[in-house]
Parts: C-alpha cells; structure tokens; sequence
C-alpha cells in the first residue's frame, strides 16, 4: 500500500507545474493512508527570515485563515532550521508545540505533523498535516510521511525555479522597456519602413544576400538609413543569435584605428594599462558594421585585407595571431572608386569589399515613402512626449511630400520630433517645422490648402536639387578661384570636407579648373588645389 501512495504521490505531482493545483487531489490520496484532514505546503525564505505558504488544501471547509507569509521573530529561523535537521516530528513537546503554532493555523498545533522538505543544499521547505483530533500520530504514519517527502521536495524546488525564471524574465521585460525607450524604439527587431515600396528593390538584395557570409557594402547619403539596412541583413542572417557592432571609423582619431579595431596588449602605448579587445573581436561570431568606411587610413586598410582574406588579426603589441568569425558590412557616403582613382583608398580592399553593393537611394527618390515614414515617427514621438501616438493628417503629409529632405530619412526624423514638440506633444505642427511660417503654431491656409515648406511656388518653378547644389558649388568656387582646400578654399566656405567636396563635384559634373583667375581676374593663386 506504501508503494501505491508513493506511486499516486508522484504521478498526482507531475501533472502541474504548481504545487497549489495539485493540493487537493493531493490530500485525497493520503487521506486514504493517513489520517490528515489539513495538509499545508509552506516555504523557508532564509534571506528574509520568514515562512511562505505555497499550498493548501482542506477536508474540514472551517479550517482557521492561514497567513500567506509569516515573518519570524529574531533568531528563530536558525530554531527553525534545527528542528528540520531532526526529521519529521509531532505535536506534544511544550517546544515543538510553541514553534508549529507559528507555522500551522490557529488551533491545529496539538494535531500537527510537521516534516522538511529538504533538497541539496538543506531545507527549504515544511509538509504540514493536520488531523481532527488531538496527537493522533503513530509511527507508521511517521515512515509513511517519510516517503513522501522526496517527491514533495522535488516538486517545490521545481516551482520555486519556475517563480525564479519568471521573476528574472519580469525583471529583463522592464529592463527591455527601458532600454527601448531610451533607444526610442518599439522592438528590438526594427521593421523596415518602405520595404514593400520605395525599398523593395533595396530588400530583395538584401533577401539574396543576407543568407551568405560575403561582405556588403551599402552606398547612400548621409541619413538614408545605411545602418538600418545593416540590421536588416544582420536579422536576416545565420548570424542573428550573434552580436551587431557598430562602429563609425570616421569617429576615430588615426592614432587609435588600430587600438580600436583590432584591440591592444598591455603595455604596448602609453596609457595601455590593460589588455583590451577590438570590435573585431566583440563582434565574434556576429556582423561588423563599418560606418563612414572611406575614412580608414591607409594603415587600418592594410590590416582590415587581411581579415578579410582570412580571418585573422594581431592586437597592437601583440604577437599572438587571434582568428574571428566576423561578417563585414561596410558603409559610405563617399564615392570609393574615385578615392581609387586618387590612391587615397586601396584598390585591393575595394574589389574585397564591393563583392555586392547594394545602393540606397535618398528619400527625394522614393517618396511613396515619405508618409509611411511620417507615421512611424510621429507614432514614437507622440508616444515619448504626450504618451500615446500622434498621426499625421493628410495636409501635414501633402507638406511633407512637398519638400526635397536634403538630409534624408534623418531630417524627416528631426522634423517630426520638432513638429511634435511645437504642439506640446499633443499634435503635430508640421508647417511650423518645416518653416512654411517663422517657427509659428499657427497654420496658414491658402485657397483652404496649406502653403508649400518655403513659400507658395509652382512645382514647375522648383530646380532639381542637383542643379542647385551645383550652381551653389559654383558659386563657391568662383569666390575662391577655384581653390577647394585650405583656409581660402570652396570647402570651408561651404563647411564640408574638401574629399567629400571633390566627390560631390564629381557626381555633379562641376569642373573646378572653370574657376581658375576668374576672382577679380587674378591668376590662380600659387599652390591651389
């Protein structure tokens, strides 16, 4: 019969994870062996000194309330434990009958069979059984009890791990809020915005690359969103359960490129005073992401060839060979072929890593975009700002379609988040951002239409940006005669970098030697450029 209740014991436990599911059905089957009308499953929180009760189940419908937790006066926690060391015990010792009346309900401490529920590392819980009348307890009932408590023990160390888990994962959920709202983002897989519009093209070479390990690069202007396409590929990935670093190489001084990418020894400059990894070696088994990649010295591209041809890399001071798993994606703004033509970037390293380029075009070429944009913008500011999403009406969207986004998807961002904070976080002033009036809440309204970002002019009458960039440039070469750099040159007049300067007359066909004597009709002034 002992070996049946065992049986029923631990089949009756394995059908719930919880042990207060199982309790009643639990007390029927003893009740068939023991003479147990009460059984109370309580657990001993050591670090809060205290008592828990984890289950309960009743055959007498008055049983006595029991607390849900009992917090245990100074040092009896360590009696507690003492008596648990002792094995199963009954009520009748003045002792024993002063300590159960702390963990049983009022008035069942003279019927009370107490046990441990020990596993490990010590006691961790109480079996606590109740009869009707006063000591009723016999030795058998103690060597039943006793076999009983292997099974009772596993289950509440399997409940008090589930509650563990579900605390860590309660705790990593808030964590992941805070982090997303820092971030300003709804998940932590963003989705891409226009992927089945302006970026399908864009996304189905994403598609068809993501699965290999070949480097990518990605050409687009400042703002377009290369990054986003990065993650994109990262996602799509064998390498998704793996790390996605980012790195803006045009962020890093030249002397620390090689400090920063491939990590240091100790000891091996001055300031060294520890070993450190480089991003190659965090984003191990992951993918690397180059932002700003023409920017590399020449020296780092010496040294990023060779990882890429093998997988290989030595920290600075270091003679100890390391290999990394890493998949590249670089990113550019600039025009690399060019800066090869002019030896300012490697030839080498440029056929490694345009195995597959993928160009993004600007916002001003996809503006089927635009409102989608709009929308997911407008929803995460409204959200950070004034706690529920904002939307953008169709005359905000006939404004935001109206204007050329010179900066990209990262303007649009900048003009949203303004547009958001200029109604208070409750609307959006999308003219007032845009300028249409001098940074005014006010809305004007032209033939029941709103004005267009700059002022009330006929799509017709709009050059393309192109050709105004170019007469702009231009403009800046003539007053400089046709000097690029140096403290009289084109590119500080314009607040751009003289590379990026001389890239971007390229892309517009702006010939500088035009400029040459013409300021005042001077010669060229000696060592113009």
């Amino acid at each position: 019969m002992d070996q049946d209740l065992e049986l029923a014991v631990w089949r009756i436990l394995g059908r719930d994870l919880e042990l207060k599911e199982s309790a009643a059905e639990l007390l029927q089957a003893l009740a068939r062996s023991l003479p147990a009308q009460v059984l109370i499953v309580r657990r001993i929180d050591g670090d809060h000194q205290r008592i828990e009760t984890v289950a309960v189940a009743s055959l007498d419908p008055d049983l006595p309330p029991l607390a849900a937790r009992t917090e245990l006066p100074q040092g009896r926690l360590a009696g507690v434990l003492a008596w648990c060391s002792q094995g199963a015990v009954r009520a009748g010792a003045p002792a024993q009958d002063a300590l159960l009346a702390l963990l049983a309900p009022a008035g069942l401490e003279r019927s009370m069979l107490a046990a441990p529920l020990a596993e490990g590392n010590g006691p961790h819980g109480l079996l606590l059984l109740a009869a009707k009348d006063p000591r009723p307890w016999e030795s058998e009932h103690l060597d039943i009890t006793r076999r009983l408590l292997g099974p009772l023990a596993a289950a509440l160390s399997r409940e008090l791990q589930l509650h563990e888990l579900k605390r860590l994962r309660e705790s990593l959920e808030a964590d992941k809020e805070a982090l997303l709202t820092r971030l300003q983002r709804d998940e932590i897989v963003d989705s891409v915005v226009g992927a089945d519009a302006g970026l399908r093209e864009v996304m189905a070479r994403v598609e068809q690359v993501a699965p290999t390990d070949v480097p990518v690069l990605i050409l687009g202007e400042t703002g377009a969103g290369k990054e986003v396409v990065a993650r994109a590929i990262h996602e799509r990935s064998a390498r998704a359960a793996g790390p996605m670093v980012r790195v803006n190489c045009g962020a890093i001084p030249s002397e620390l490129v090689d400090s920063e990418l491939f990590g240091h020894e100790r000891g091996s400059f001055t300031g060294a005073v520890a070993a450190r990894k480089g991003w190659f070696e965090r984003a191990d088994g992951g993918t690397l992401f180059l932002d700003e990649f023409g920017e590399l010295s020449q020296a780092a591209q010496v040294r990023l060839l060779r990882i890429l041809q093998d997988g290989t890399l030595e920290r600075v001071g270091g003679q100890r060979t390391i290999s990394v798993d890493v998949r590249v994606v670089a990113a550019t703004a600039g025009d690399l072929l060019s800066m090869v033509g002019e030896g300012r970037f490697r030839e080498d390293l440029w056929y490694r890593i345009s195995v597959f380029p993928i160009r993004l075009p600007p916002l001003r070429e996809r503006p089927e975009d635009i409102p989608a944009l709009a929308v997911h913008f407008a929803s995460r500011v409204g959200r950070r700002l004034g706690g529920s999403p904002l939307v953008p009406g169709a005359e905000d969207l006939n404004l935001l379609l109206g204007y050329s986004w010179p900066g990209n998807v990262r303007e649009l961002a900048a003009v949203i988040e303004r547009a958001a904070i200029l109604g208070n976080g409750k609307r959006l002033e999308v003219a007032a951002a845009l300028g249409v009036t001098a940074c005014s809440p006010a809305r004007p309204e032209t033939n029941g239409a709103r004005n267009a970002p700059s002022a009330a002019v006929e799509a017709a009458d709009f050059a393309p940006l192109d050709a105004a960039m170019a007469r702009h440039i231009e403009k800046a070469l003539a007053l400089t005669n046709g000097r690029v750099e140096g403290r009289q040159g084109a590119a500080r007049l314009l607040r751009i970098n003289p590379h990026t300067l001389r890239a971007r007359m390229r892309k517009l066909g702006v010939d500088w030697s035009r400029f040459r004597g013409q300021a005042e009709g001077k010669a060229p002034p000696t060592g113009a450029r």
